[in-house]
């Protein structure tokens, strides 16, 4: 599939996405909206209901016709007009009856007003469930001027009445949810599977030409050497023996590069931890790489004495990182390699730092290095060749030993790849 048309879909699907859920959104808040309303309607019922029941209990119903008794003042608060004395123990029983009768599960409380003192009087919190002994009121009940005998209902906890209402909507909303992610998901992985083809592409092509040109430079080397006046020019004998030589090596290299992968893609990564130098080890490395040929042609810059940082690590490993991190720094230099260590200790850890004069890394791709095949992009040119694996194997490591390893800029140009390692203890 092309990378256009790619992405055109992905659009479309994150279009489609979006869209719905906002009509699902939409849809749930509209239907709360209904629940809201269906409360109110099943609410003002059964308190009219219990106007009623109090104004026939005191033989008043004649009074019932010449009232509006309910008026809804909040959305979780009414006031209930009845036109005569309201008898408190009648209005407990009615209210718990009438809200059971009406399917209103909820925890309300209640005031009645007193026409001599001239405000609400506290009446009861009535939970659904449990005593309501020490329940204290959620709110200071209003008076109003417009009624002499009336009472006060509110809800403080409606939600429970809305939850239950939409609970077929929830699950249906929550089972759209499951498919979007799971949408969301294949989305991701088909990106990644796309991201992942074109990065192992680079890989085998670097990798073809990686082991092509030292297999073509042996081979030709070999089918001069096969000639029998070879042995009259020695130096010219010798010289192809150095490539073959140089070209071997070059080879197993890269071999050993691809088995590395492979043995760590197996997840047969053993540490063998020792006690050691850290700074010690670490000029002991420095020094092997200064004589290859990658080292060779770089200055590299250690401090004449290094603190004594004992930590616990695998020595092979570890000399595997400080090269890797070297042969990098080299690598993706343009002019002469310039490469400065320090090692600095901090409470319980020490950190190893390698500051070079590179290319350097964008912002954006420093936490994307470690990840395997993966190389920074540079357009379609790629003047250094490379697998990138060094930076996956050196993030591998780095995990085994639970040791942190960050990469900042250099403010004079280039790259500062700093290894924070826990000091051991004794």
């Amino acid at each position: 599939m092309k990378r256009n048309a790619l992405r055109l879909i992905i659009v479309l699907a994150l279009t489609s996405v979006a869209g719905i859920l906002v009509v699902q959104f939409a849809f749930l808040k509209n239907m709360f909206k209904i629940s809201e309303k269906e409360l109110q309607v099943t609410t003002t019922v059964a308190l009219r209901e219990v106007a009623w029941q109090i104004l026939q209990a005191s033989g008043q119903t004649s009074k019932f016709d010449n009232i509006d008794p309910v008026e809804r003042i909040t959305s979780n608060y009414y006031l209930v007009n009845v036109n005569d004395i309201i008898d408190p123990e009648i209005l407990r029983s009615q209210l718990k009856e009438q809200f059971k009768r009406h399917n209103i599960r909820l925890d309300f409380e209640y005031a009645i007003f007193d026409p001599g003192k001239r405000k609400m009087v506290y009446g009861e919190y009535i939970p659904i469930r449990g005593d309501s002994t020490g329940h204290t009121p959620t709110m200071v009940f209003p008076a109003s001027s417009k009624y002499t005998y009336y009472f006060g209902v509110n809800f403080p906890k409606p939600m429970p009445y809305y939850n239950y209402s939409m609970q077929g909507w929830y699950l249906i909303s929550g089972l759209l949810f499951i498919v979007l992610v799971f949408f969301g998901y294949s989305l991701v992985v088909i990106f990644r599977q796309r991201q992942l083809s074109d990065i192992q592409k680079v890989f085998i092509n670097n990798l073809t030409h990686e082991l092509k040109t030292p297999i073509s430079s042996i081979g030709l080397s070999a089918q001069v050497l096969s000639d029998e006046k070879i042995i009259e020019n020695p130096a010219r004998l010798f010289e192809y023996v150095r490539i073959i030589n140089e070209q071997s090596a070059r080879l197993a290299k890269n071999v050993e590069k691809v088995l590395n992968l492979a043995t760590l893609e197996k997840n047969r990564l053993h540490l063998v931890a020792e006690h050691f130098d850290l700074g010690r080890f670490t000029r002991k490395a420095v020094v092997s790489f200064q004589q290859s040929e990658q080292g060779a042609n770089a200055t590299i810059t250690l401090p004449d004495s290094l603190p004594e940082t004992m930590v616990w690590a695998d020595k092979f490993h570890l000399g595997n990182v400080i090269q890797n991190i070297l042969e990098n720094a080299v690598k993706y230099c343009r002019k002469s390699p310039v490469i400065r260590i320090s090692l600095l200790r901090k409470r319980k850890k020490v950190c190893l730092s390698f500051q070079d004069n590179g290319i350097g890394i964008p912002r954006e791709d420093r936490k994307k290095i470690f990840r395997k095949f993966y190389r920074v992009p540079t357009g379609n040119v790629h003047d250094v060749k490379g697998f990138g694996l060094g930076l996956d194997y050196v993030g591998r490591i780095v995990k085994a030993h639970h040791w942190k390893i960050k990469v900042e800029g250099n403010n004079e140009g280039g790259s500062v790849f700093t290894l924070i390692i826990p000091l051991a203890h004794e």
